[in-house]
C-alpha cells in the first residue's frame, strides 16, 4: 500500500516570519551573510569553501555562462557553468572566468589590423569592450601591434571603412610590461602612467594579457568578491551522470573550483555512481554537489555517497512541469524544512556538515530570507538571474514591453536529456519545462544590492547578524489565504495602476 504523508506540502508563500526581539547593535550592515558550500567536519576552523553571500546561479544555458559567473562572483556569489553543451565549450567558458580576474584578462575582443571601423564597433557592441588589442593575426595571443579605444576614432569624421591600422595607436607608443609582471607591480604601472591599459608580452612581443585599472577600481568596490588563492574568481561548473568521465577532467583542467551533478532526481544509482568516480580519480580535492532530493531518505542517500553538497527541490522551478507532467515533486518550503532536520541529525551522528541548497520555488526576495531561516545553506536561482544584462538569453520586445527569454532545461528548446534521464535512449522524449520569457531588470549589481539588504534587514527584525543565528531564533507561522491577501497592497486604488485622474479643484 503507498505511503501517505499526513501534512500537505507547502510552499514559501504559505509562511511568515514572525520579528523576534531587535537589539540596537543589530543593524543590516552588520550583517554577515558567509555560509558554507560544501562539507565540512566538527572542529575544523573554516569550511573549505564558502559562500560570501547565500545565492548561486542555475545550471542553465539562460542563466549561467562566463559573464554571469563573473558578475556574481564579483558580489560574493557562485555561478555553475551550464552543461548543456559540448565538454570543449563549457571548458572554455570555465577557463574565461578563470582569466578574467587578478587583472591579467586574456583578450576576447581582439583587431586584426585589416579590419575596418564598422567591425570594431560590431565587436564592441557583442562584448561592451572599447578598449581592444590589435595583433599581427587578430588572434589573443598575437604579436602586439596597437591598441583600439574610444579616443582612436570620431565617428562624426571617419569612415565606417577606415582600417584599423591607420587609426590605432601604434606599439611604439604603448607602455607595455612583460609577461611575468605580478599584479601589484602591473597596478603600480598603470597609476605612474596614468593608464587605463596595461598590455603584457612575452619575449617575442606577442600579447599575453591585458590588465585594467577598473579591475583594480573593482577589488575595492567589491569587498565580498570571491576569489581563489591566486586571486582569480571562483566558478562552478555543472556536469551529467552520463559523459562525466571526460567532461570532468576538462573541467578541472580548466581550473573549475566546484561541480555539481544537473538532474531533476538526485535519489538514483547513477549520481552514487558519478560521485564515486570523482573520487575515485580525484579524492576530495573535486568538490561536488549532488541532487535533487525532496526527503530525508534522498538526503541521506546523497551524503553518504559522499555528496559535497545537496539541493533540495523536485518541480517548483518557475519553468517547470515536472509535477504536472509527471506528478513528481513536493512543496519546496516542506522539502526544505524536512532535508534540513537530515541534514542536522547527520551532523550530529557523524560530524559532518552536508550544505544544503534550496533549488526552485523562490518567486520574491523574502522567499530567500525564508529558505535560510527554515535551514537552507543558500540558494540557486534561475529566474531571478534570467532578469539581468549579465544572463546569456536575448532581450527582447514582448508588447512594448522589455523582457529577457528564458527556458528550462527540460523544454524542446533545451533538450537537456542528460539531465532527465533514466538511462534510457539518448533522447528527451517528453517535456519537462517551457519555454518563456522574464520582465527585463538591469544589471546584476543594482538588483541584488537591493535583494541582500532585504535578506539583512529581515535577519535584524528577527535579532540575528548570522546565518546560523537566524536560523536558531527565526519563528514561523503557516498563513492562510486570506492572510496572504491581507499582506499585500489591498482596498486601494494604485496610482501607478490608474491610467488617468482628474483633479478636482
Amino acid at each position: 500500500m503507498a505511503f501517505y504523508y499526513e501534512e500537505p506540502s507547502r510552499t514559501f508563500n504559505e509562511y511568515l516570519l514572525v520579528p523576534g526581539h531587535t537589539p540596537a547593535s543589530c543593524i543590516p550592515t552588520k550583517v554577515s551573510l558567509k555560509t558554507p558550500l560544501v562539507r565540512y567536519r566538527k572542529g575544523e576552523e573554516e569550511c573549505p569553501l564558502s559562500l560570501n553571500i547565500p545565492m548561486v546561479s542555475a545550471i542553465m544555458a539562460a542563466v549561467s555562462d562566463d559573464r554571469m559567473a563573473v558578475a556574481l562572483a564579483t558580489e560574493g556569489g557562485l555561478s555553475f557553468i551550464y552543461g548543456n553543451q559540448t565538454i570543449e565549450d563549457q571548458a572554455a567558458m570555465v577557463s574565461r572566468v578563470k582569466q578574467h580576474k587578478a587583472g591579467f584578462v586574456v583578450s576576447d575582443a581582439t583587431l586584426s589590423p585589416d579590419m575596418a571601423l564598422d567591425q570594431v564597433l560590431e565587436l564592441k557592441e557583442a562584448t561592451g569592450h572599447s578598449t581592444m588589442p590589435v595583433t599581427d593575426d587578430g588572434e589573443p595571443h598575437g604579436k602586439l601591434l596597437g591598441v583600439v579605444t574610444e579616443r582612436d576614432y570620431r565617428l562624426s569624421r571617419m569612415s565606417l571603412d577606415a582600417k584599423v591600422i591607420d587609426f590605432m595607436t601604434p606599439r611604439e607608443k604603448l607602455i607595455v610590461a612583460p609577461a611575468e609582471t605580478s599584479l601589484k607591480e602591473a597596478n603600480d604601472i598603470i597609476w605612474e602612467h596614468k593608464l587605463n591599459s596595461l598590455p603584457l608580452v612575452d619575449a617575442e612581443d606577442r600579447l599575453v594579457y591585458m590588465t585594467f585599472r577598473k579591475d583594480y577600481d573593482s577589488h575595492k568596490d567589491n569587498p565580498l568578491e570571491m576569489l581563489d588563492a591566486e586571486k582569480r574568481y571562483i566558478v562552478g561548473a555543472g556536469i551529467n551522470s552520463r559523459d562525466y568521465a571526460e567532461r570532468v577532467p576538462a573541467l578541472v583542467e580548466a581550473g573549475a573550483d566546484v561541480l555539481c551533478i544537473d538532474s531533476s532526481e538526485g535519489f538514483s544509482d547513477w549520481q552514487k555512481m558519478t560521485i564515486e568516480w570523482v573520487r575515485e580519480h580525484y579524492g576530495n580535492d573535486v568538490k561536488i554537489g549532488a541532487g535533487n532530493v525532496v526527503d530525508r531518505e534522498g538526503f541521506r542517500f546523497l551524503a553518504e555517497a559522499g555528496a559535497d553538497f545537496v539541493k533540495v527541490g523536485i518541480g517548483g522551478g518557475s519553468i517547470c512541469i515536472t509535477r504536472e507532467t509527471k506528478g513528481i515533486g513536493r512543496g519546496q518550503a516542506t522539502a526544505t524544512i524536512e532535508v534540513a532536520k537530515a541534514r542536522d541529525e547527520y551532523f550530529e551522528e557523524t560530524g559532518i556538515y552536508v550544505p544544503i541548497c534550496s533549488d526552485g520555488g523562490i518567486v520574491y526576495d523574502h522567499h530567500i530570507s525564508l529558505a535560510l531561516a527554515m535551514g537552507s545553506d543558500f540558494v540557486m536561482l534561475g529566474r531571478y538571474f534570467a532578469r539581468f544584462d549579465e544572463s546569456p538569453s536575448n532581450k527582447v520586445v514582448v508588447n512594448g514591453t522589455y523582457m529577457k527569454e528564458y527556458w528550462g532545461e527540460g523544454s524542446a528548446r533545451a533538450r537537456n536529456w542528460g539531465r532527465y534521464d533514466l538511462g534510457g535512449k539518448k533522447s528527451l522524449s517528453f517535456e519537462e519545462g517551457v519555454d518563456s520569457y522574464v520582465p527585463y531588470a538591469g544589471s546584476l549589481k543594482d538588483n541584488i544590492a537591493v535583494t541582500l539588504l532585504k535578506i539583512r534587514s529581515t535577519m535584524c527584525n528577527c535579532g540575528a547578524l548570522t546565518i546560523p543565528e537566524f536560523r536558531d531564533k527565526a519563528k514561523l507561522t503557516v498563513v492562510s489565504s486570506t492572510s496572504i491577501v491581507e499582506g499585500g497592497a489591498h482596498d486601494v486604488l494604485l496610482k501607478d495602476k490608474t491610467p488617468y485622474v482628474s483633479k478636482v479643484r
